[in-house]
């Protein structure tokens, strides 16, 4: 069973109880709390309508419902978040095993990555006029899916693992035919993103030891990046964005370069990080209605801000003068997202659950939990 390595002082709010200023004392992310998050999935992973599908029509036989053409990823409004959405039931499901939500949790990843299913759904992402399809956000998560699955030392895992084979080779090689194209980085804060869909892409690879596509991944993350300065991180965030540009590609970064060339880069890439111990140089965003699909985008970038400044901290030297100024804004992003993630809304509720359990699971800090 997955065991946190700490208890973080902004878990209170997923107990709805007031923070506990003394991080020793405050409750931990437990069964009862991840219950939350699993219900947000249960939810949604067969929740067929409302869904905005992005789909090409080669002819009058493409018009289908979303579940006949994607029978394994129709629920949770579009496809991304379905991916995602059963990745949060594998991570909650492996991470408290004996949980009340685990036995539902189960049955629905073992309902919707059914060989059959599985196989329809390959034969869909290879198909004419789809080479774009979900391209690179959608893959990247369904490899981290896959990932989680492999890591996962259980039977119905290496059963639904064996199942999502066929889907999960398409899209390492649909990925590993774009990015040597790709001739520049997408460096928006929305699902085009490069740096982020790569750093879930380079942790895939690791884990499952595809070292040829770990190369790949390398090399384009040191030709797109590793000669950036100054990040303009005063124009973020974008009013829509759920990713920064900015801390995506150091997130990104972080992976590639040692602990001290990381720690040089990042001064040259984000000098605006304080080495003072200041605290107010990443405010926190508020989504100014959570009841607007693209408006609520807002309460994830909190969620992925917060992570993206763990991974970056995780790499930095333990006297790196930064440490103080970054630790601050990661408790107040993980305070502000965590507290949206509510569910009222379906707009945000179909997708910022896998943004919550990412984070408080740690999934991007380390190889392998």
């Amino acid at each position: 069973m997955f065991i946190l390595s700490r208890t973080l002082r902004w878990f209170g709010l997923l107990f709805a109880v007031p923070l506990i200023a003394a991080a020793a004392d405050a409750p931990q992310f437990n069964a009862h709390a991840a219950e939350r998050f699993a219900k947000l999935a249960l939810a949604c992973v067969s929740k067929e309508y409302p869904n905005h599908i992005s789909h090409v029509l080669n002819s009058d036989a493409d018009v289908a419902a979303p579940r006949t053409l994607t029978p394994c990823f129709y629920g949770c409004y579009d496809w991304h978040s379905s991916v995602h959405g059963h990745w949060l039931l594998a991570r909650l499901i492996r991470t408290f095993p004996d949980a009340p939500f685990a036995p539902e949790a189960r049955a629905a990843l073992k309902k919707s990555l059914s060989s059959e299913n599985v196989k329809t759904e390959a034969v869909y992402l290879r198909g004419a006029g789809r080479a774009s399809f979900e391209r690179p956000y959608g893959l990247s998560w369904l490899l981290q899916l896959a990932m989680e699955l492999r890591e996962w030392d259980d039977p119905d895992a290496r059963q639904v693992s064996a199942n999502l084979r066929p889907l999960e080779d398409a899209a390492v090689q649909r990925l590993s035919t774009w990015l040597p194209k790709l001739s520049h980085p997408v460096r928006i804060g929305e699902h085009d993103q490069t740096a982020f869909s790569m750093g879930l892409m380079l942790d895939y690879a690791r884990a499952v030891g595809n070292t040829e596509f770990e190369k790949l991944l390398v090399r384009k993350a040191k030709e797109f990046f590793l000669a950036d300065r100054n990040a303009p991180l005063a124009y973020e965030p974008s009013g829509e964005d759920f990713l920064s540009p900015s801390l995506g590609e150091a997130d990104l970064m972080r992976r590639v370069l040692s602990p001290e060339e990381f720690a040089k880069w990042l001064g040259e890439f984000l000098p605006q990080i304080p080495k003072n111990g200041s605290i107010d140089w990443l405010p926190v965003t508020v989504s100014p209605d959570p009841s607007d699909p693209k408006l609520a985008h807002l309460d994830g970038l909190n969620l992925s801000r917060a992570w993206m400044l763990e991974g970056i901290l995780s790499q930095l030297p333990p006297d790196d003068a930064r440490r103080a100024s970054l630790q601050a804004p990661v408790d107040a992003h993980a305070r502000a997202g965590l507290a949206a993630v509510t569910g009222e809304h379906y707009e945000g509720g179909h997708w910022l659950g896998s943004y919550a359990v990412y984070l408080v699971t740690k999934r991007g800090i380390t190889a392998k939990h």
